[in-house]
Parts: structure tokens; sequence; C-alpha cells
């Protein structure tokens, strides 16, 4: 056994599982064409073939001036509360994964708070980048199988936008903006069924943003900075591992998952992640190529894509996976 937190059916008689999804997509679209029209201003060559080619991605939606994660967040969560039938002043939990949080502090989650209109509830950030929304609902998991809250509210909500250098072509066509969330209820029958994180800091060099805030001031680097290949070769291997270790932990097998919804990061790393599972190619979630990877919102985002559009029913399996800087990576099996 790892030491990250993980969950066993047979060990608890609390359970949680989601009462409701939402998520919110920042107006401003850009196609690749608008993409590569804005970046030839400035001399960075690229085309929608390229982009298409190596990453699935078509479009995406960046956040306008001074809208923050919160700000992203607000809308999603209320969709989310409103699926759920529940109020925000019955949530006593708020989890926002983030990797570009409104300030330093205090937290987004208590500024989405506030905007929610309500108090008293824990609320707090985790920061685990892509894999943020898988973290999240862990803890929250975990919370409400021991009592210490009865609903929470998990969010994934993300400003990629800002930190992305538009002259590297090779990162700045792929991150997007956006928020996703769920309502985590207490039940008697089993949603979340089985958990597992971990992280490898030994490679934080392959995707990170370097520099650091002293004193009100950026100091080095505040741009993302990725190695692909390598960020591609451990996010295949560690994906599929994952997976198999969930699936264990819940006493299931790949033929019971009706829906796999990974980071919609790469369209070639989740076909490569499926076809390992054994999956038909048409059990994979998609949304990458409208939404390019929003980071922690991309995990809630697909799922309530595919909620809405009838997909995902009550009942059905669902395999929630991701990876990102840290370097780190998390599954989540749960009964919807």
């Amino acid at each position: 056994m790892t030491s990250s937190n993980q969950t066993h059916l047979a060990a608890v008689s609390r359970y949680s599982r989601i009462l409701g999804t939402g998520s919110f997509l920042p107006p401003n679209r850009l196609s690749n064409a608008d993409l590569v029209a804005q970046l030839a201003k400035d001399g960075i060559e690229t085309s929608d073939e390229w982009i298409v080619e190596r990453t699935g991605i078509r479009a995406r939606h960046f956040a306008g001036t001074g809208v923050t994660a919160s700000d992203l967040a607000l809308p999603a969560a209320q969709a989310a509360l409103a699926a759920a039938g529940v109020a925000a002043g019955e949530i006593d939990l708020i989890i926002v994964a983030t990797s570009t949080p409104d300030m330093i502090f205090p937290s987004t989650a208590c500024l989405l708070q506030a905007k929610l209109g309500v108090a008293g509830a824990a609320a707090f950030d985790v920061q685990a980048v892509c894999s943020g929304f898988v973290y999240a609902l862990t803890v929250a998991d975990s919370m409400i199988r021991t009592g210490a809250a009865s609903k929470a509210l998990v969010i994934g909500a993300e400003v990629f936008s800002r930190i992305l250098d538009f002259k590297d072509r090779t990162t700045c066509v792929l991150f997007g903006d956006g928020a996703g969330a769920v309502v985590l209820g207490a039940s008697d029958i089993p949603g979340i069924l089985a958990s597992e994180l971990h992280a490898d800091g030994s490679h934080a060099g392959i995707l990170c943003v370097p520099g650091t805030v002293v004193g009100g001031q950026v100091l080095g680097d505040p741009l993302l900075k990725m190695d692909g290949q390598a960020v591609f070769k451990l996010a295949v291997g560690v994906l599929e591992k994952v997976a198999r270790g969930v699936l264990e932990k819940a006493g299931r097998v790949e033929a019971d998952i009706d829906w796999l919804i990974p980071h919609q990061a790469n369209i070639r790393i989740m076909h490569s992640t499926t076809k390992k599972l054994k999956l038909p190619l048409d059990k994979l979630i998609v949304t990458v190529d409208q939404h390019g990877n929003t980071s922690a919102a991309s995990i809630p985002l697909a799922l309530d894509a595919a909620v809405r559009s009838g997909k995902i029913k009550t009942g059905d399996t669902v395999m929630l996976e991701g990876v990102g800087g840290g370097f780190t990576w998390g599954a989540v099996l749960l009964d919807f």
C-alpha cells in the first residue's frame, strides 16, 4: 500500500455519491484558425493541421481581461447545485482545484464561497495541476466517509491563458480556460468506489511554471514550460497503472467500465490509455477537441458534458483519471 489517499469498500459503511454536475466556459472561443491568425501577427507559425494532428484540439476558450478562476467557478458551481437540487447553504465543504488562483491568499475556494453568498463551510484549494480534480474529489470523498462533511462542492477551475508563452507554439496551442463542478453527498449506497493518488517530484522540471513571487513581484519565469515528449511517455504508463490499481481496489475489471474520462490533454495519450485498458474507443469521453487542455477543469468539464448529453446515466461505472505537473497522477472509479 502506498501513502496515497485510498478508499476501501469493505472498511466503511458511509459513502459519497455525485448528486449533480455543472460547468462553465468563458464566451471567448478561439478556433485553431483564430489562434493561428493571432499568432501570425507576432511571427509565430503554426497551422490547424499541425495542431489537430498532434493534439486533437480544434478550439479552446480564453477568459476575458480581469476574469478570475473564482469567476469561472461560480456559474459552474451554481449549475451543479441546481442539478443536485441542493442549496448553497447546505454545502459544508468547498474544495477548488486550481493552479491559477485568484490570489496568493486567501484561497479561491474562500473567494468562491463569498460569491455564493454563504459562510461557515470549510473551504480550501488543492494544487495538483491537471490531476487536481481527482485529488480534490478524493479528499472530499474521504471527508464525507469519515463524517467530517455531508455535502461537498468540488470544483476544477483554471485561467491557464494567463501563464502561456504565446511565442512558444508547442505549448500555447494546447491550453484553455474553464471550470467544472460536482456536488458530492453522503450516501448509504456506494458511489465513489475506490481512488488512488500518487506523485513523483523528481519529474518537476518536465512541466512547470518556474517563477516565484517575492514582495509582490514574479521572480524568474512566470510562463509555462513543458517537455512534451517526456510528459507523454510518463503519462501513458502511469495512467494505465493507476487505473488498474483502482479497479483492483474496487473489485472490478476493465470490462466493468462504461465510460473513461481521462484528463483532456492530448487525444493520442487518451487513445493510448483506452487501448491499454482494452476498452473500445466509443467508451472514451472526449472534449479536448473543443475545450483544449483546461488542466484541473478538464475532467469535470468532460463529465458534465457527458451527463448533460445523456451519455452518462444513473448506474453507469465511470473511471476518472488525470496526470499533471508535479509530477502527479491519480484515478477515481465511481458508480454514477
